[in-house]
């Protein structure tokens, strides 16, 4: 499907009241229901190994400051969640695809202004999902346990 910039940064009346997100918009939403789900699902699997990982460490008595360790997999859920919720994949992003439809079918931006728009996106969601991350990390090392 080719889009032109028009068609790509108009909302329809049904998205641009929130109800209604199964269409490109340039750096607000490149995914679609199945898409969606999968990130959130990804956000639950690093959520539920994160909470693992810290209970054993603090079992195993590791060291606090090993316990930092933490924050890679939290890092990880965080970015399953935020793409999740603001209906926009990083990953598809910094490869100029979208997807609407079925898993695995994506298709390409064409707008080169669209693409910087989405990449821009990527990057606040990066840099959310490393600040959670850290704060994280920092929790689980000081905590006194």
């Amino acid at each position: 499907m080719m889009l032109t910039a028009l068609a790509a940064a108009a909302p329809t009346p049904a998205s641009a009241a929130g109800t209604s997100d199964a269409e490109y918009r340039p750096g607000a939403c490149n995914i679609g229901p199945a898409e969606i789900s999968r990130r959130r699902r990804a956000g639950h699997i690093g959520l539920i190994v994160t909470v693992g990982l810290f209970v054993v460490l603090v079992a195993a008595h590791v060291p606090p400051l090993a316990r930092l360790i933490v924050g890679l997999p939290a890092a990880g859920a965080a970015a399953g969640y935020l793409q999740a919720i603001f209906k926009f994949c990083a990953g598809f992003a910094s490869r100029g695809i979208f997807n609407f439809g079925e898993l695995g079918q994506t298709e390409q931006v064409e707008d080169v202004a669209a693409r910087a728009r989405d990449r821009n996106r990527a990057n606040q969601i990066l840099v959310g999902s490393l600040a959670v991350g850290i704060v994280a990390a920092i929790v689980a090392a000081a905590l006194p346990l």
